[in-house]
């Protein structure tokens, strides 16, 4: 059995560290995790009066996510918090109201910085508004990478033998939680 991961990246821009990081952990993970990223680059901002009749950016949004069994969120920090388009991606996938496109679907959550204490305020700020929207969160390992580009390559390689086994770990982990959390909650 295989599982469809539908992955955010948190950052819009075009030189991303973390649009690195999410290739270097797809490029460790199990062979039975399929991955998609889901786009938050065009949603408009959201806003209650499009609860009626969302745009077709919002509309693709919860189509990607209703796809996948399970989301990943990798993510930068921004002023201790995680970036607007990310929330605002999560605000879209959570309405309307009683729509929420996170019950219960497995998540983790990783982010690279280039600080020392990786983007670990950022997550914490996420899994706050994940467990709001009832997402099953994997909890441990966390993983607060410190970014470099003397370790990580523009392809996703990981020239660091231990950063690399950390990440294999990670990803082996999101594979043993999503299974477990589908084992008893099908999607």
């Amino acid at each position: 059995m295989s599982y469809r991961v539908g992955y955010f990246v948190g950052s819009l821009s075009s030189t991303s560290i973390n649009r690195i990081l999410a290739k270097a952990v797809i490029r460790v993970a199990p062979d039975d995790l399929e991955f998609t990223e889901i786009p938050i680059r065009d949603l408009p901002l959201y806003s209650q009066d499009y609860d009626a009749d969302f745009p077709p950016e919002a509309r693709a949004l919860k189509d990607a996510i209703a796809a996948a069994d399970a989301v990943l969120f990798v993510t930068p920090e921004y002023n201790r918090s995680i970036p607007g388009a990310l929330k605002n991606a999560i605000d879209w996938a959570s309405r309307p109201w009683g729509q929420n496109s996170f019950d219960h679907i497995p998540a983790a959550v990783i982010g690279a910085s280039i600080g020392q204490i990786g983007t670990a305020v950022a997550q914490q700020s996420l899994r706050g508004v994940l467990s709001f929207c009832n997402a099953r969160q994997m909890t441990a390992p966390e993983a607060y990478i410190h970014f470099s580009a003397d370790v990580f390559g523009e392809d996703g390689s990981v020239s660091n033998a231990d950063t690399e086994q950390f990440l294999r770990t990670f990803m082996s982990e999101f594979r043993d939680h999503v299974q477990r959390v589908l084992t008893v909650l099908p999607r």
